[in-house]
């Protein structure tokens, strides 16, 4: 057995509670703070995930604006006043670190949307539809 290779290994039960209680928080922060820059004004923002190091040290958050609009200058918006938001998350979480916080665009939306077309494709859906029978 000695020629196994090492299981990958996700995050911990813990990075993910971690995680789940900074993306709450984000979605909080962006949708109560009125952060003062061009690039964000009118911006609705989903959080959709965020993934925290295991030391708790650092995340990164994955954003979305509503309909992808303007969606680079919102991201970069976002990075150049991650400071100001690392400072609103630490009011907001109790943990023992609060986690610098990078912003990093969603493309999960856009993957779904492939692969929602290539399941309705008519050669796609006839293959699935006879695989029952």
């Amino acid at each position: 057995m000695a020629d196994q290779l090492p299981r990958a290994r996700g995050p911990s039960q813990r990075q993910l509670r971690m995680g789940e209680v900074v993306r709450h928080a984000l979605a909080e922060i962006l949708r109560d703070t009125q952060i003062r820059d061009e690039d964000l004004t009118d911006a609705f923002i989903t959080v959709s995930e965020a993934r925290v190091s295991p030391d708790g040290r650092n995340a990164t958050a994955y954003v979305m604006p509503l309909g992808g609009r303007n969606a680079k200058s919102v991201i970069a918006a976002l990075n150049r006043h991650a400071k100001f938001i690392r400072g609103a998350l630490g009011r907001r979480i109790e943990l023992k670190f609060t986690p610098a916080v990078q912003f990093r665009l969603d493309t999960s939306f856009d993957e779904g949307q492939k692969i929602d077309a290539a399941l309705r494709d008519p050669g796609v859906a006839r293959d699935t539809n006879s695989v029952g029978d």
